[in-house]
């Protein structure tokens, strides 16, 4: 009984997650048409809510009642969910505290803007989707990580990196996320049923903000902050206001990079990444020049007030130092694990099983240029922070061009059924 009403409630949970797409993916014209929309959104994610937290009352209860799938899946579920965990660059991220790890998912599944983050007194962390869009917050994450690395969640580039493969293979709300492998329920369950990492809900108006003016709101640069602590001299002011500008710049190039509807395929999501990256990268590229040359203006008293800004969420003195080790471990759980949930949910035979090997060559060859540019410690200097982040962006569109042409012929290979199941693959995964 218990789990055919898990399975009935997830069917209810999938036709709530597809209406508040459609809500999401609307553009009303007209103020009341607006917050009419915004109404129904929110009534729609109550209820998605709702069905959430029967759900995990229900899987609580199998779990106490000794319920198990089907002996002939036991097993393999149960290596997919250490396959999960293990072969992943945030796996070395697991063992922190309860507190730091809850707060950090509290954060990604409320799609919280670093700022945002801050006044909660949480870490801010690597916000994968928020809506349509890829790295919503990549603007402020710029500057913010480059100056107030302490302020974020020490795991963040190992998240952009599991998120970034995953995404391409299972969605935004896939089973197998860096953060749901610290619940015991986000693994698939009897009935087929699982915790999935849902995206979080976005107005209209904020995806406005976010697309049209990233350099206002919570993802402005508090460049007039920094202006009060350094004090700069009129030399250094003149070299403040090149920073601002570049800072403006910037902001242009990532308002032609948001998504206005979902991309609900494989090749179209990676295409949707590949996009906001470039913008990240360029932005980067942008400013790195005008940012060193005025941090290097700076005497050691104002760089030492420079660095003693930003937000107060916890002992400074701890700033990251996400070690390397593990980078070079395998990576299963970002490469086979997909490969073979592809092979048992679509069968490939003959020339599509040619394009899938091909597929796993390049999605291997992407990770291995992701671990290159692994996280290391963290640069003790924001020009050294800004410079790391540019390296592993750089990286990351190396990974991404790798995969492209090899998941377009893949995915020009499949039928129309198969391409189906292909974009519902974390919905089928456990089938």
């Amino acid at each position: 009984m218990l789990s055919r009403q898990t399975t009935e409630r997830q069917a209810r949970i999938e036709r709530l997650q597809q209406r508040v797409q459609q809500l999401q993916s609307q553009k009303p014209e007209g103020v009341q048409a607006q917050r009419a929309q915004q109404r129904m959104l929110q009534a729609q994610n109550r209820l998605l809510g709702q069905e959430q937290r029967a759900q995990q009352i229900d899987l609580a209860r199998q779990q106490r009642l000794g319920l198990q799938a089907p002996a002939e899946r036991a097993p393999a579920l149960a290596a997919a969910a250490q396959a999960a965990e293990r072969g992943r660059f945030a796996e070395r991220f697991r063992e922190q505290s309860t507190a730091l790890t809850q707060a950090a998912l509290v954060t990604r599944e409320s799609g919280w803007a670093p700022r945002q983050a801050w006044r909660h007194r949480h870490p801010a962390v690597f916000v994968a989707w928020l809506g349509p869009v890829f790295w919503p917050y990549a603007y402020s994450d710029i500057f913010n990580y480059t100056f107030w690395s302490y302020g974020y969640e020490p795991g963040y580039w190992a998240y952009a990196y599991d998120d970034f493969v995953d995404t391409v293979f299972w969605g935004g709300d896939g089973p197998y996320s860096a953060y749901a492998s610290t619940n015991p329920y986000d693994y698939p369950q009897a009935g087929s049923s699982y915790r999935a990492r849902q995206r979080a809900s976005v107005s209209p108006q904020t995806l406005q903000q976010l697309c049209a003016t990233p350099d206002k709101g919570v993802t402005a640069w508090p460049l007039a902050d920094i202006a009060r602590a350094v004090r700069p001299t009129p030399e250094q002011r003149v070299l403040l206001d090149e920073l601002k500008t570049a800072a403006a710049n910037a902001a242009d190039v990532f308002k032609d990079s948001c998504a206005e509807t979902y991309a609900l395929t494989p090749p179209g999501r990676l295409r949707a990444m590949m996009n906001r990256i470039s913008a990240t990268l360029e932005a980067v590229k942008i400013v790195r020049p005008a940012l060193e040359n005025f941090y290097n203006s700076l005497s050691d008293e104002q760089q030492a007030h420079f660095n003693a800004l930003g937000p107060n969420v916890g002992e400074r003195s701890s700033q990251q130092q996400a070690s390397t080790e593990g980078c070079g471990d395998p990576k299963s759980g970002l490469t086979q694990l997909p490969i073979q949930r592809i092979e048992a949910v679509l069968h490939p035979a003959g020339k599509q099983k040619e394009a899938l090997d091909r597929l796993s060559e390049a999605t291997a060859k992407g990770v291995e240029s992701l671990q290159a540019a692994c996280p290391n410690d963290v640069p003790l200097t924001p020009v050294g922070r800004l410079e790391a982040m540019q390296h592993r962006l750089e990286a990351m569109l190396t990974a991404a061009k790798l995969v492209e042409p090899a998941l377009d012929e893949f995915y020009a290979t499949l039928s129309s059924e198969q391409k189906a199941r292909f974009n519902r693959l974390q919905q089928v995964a456990g089938q």
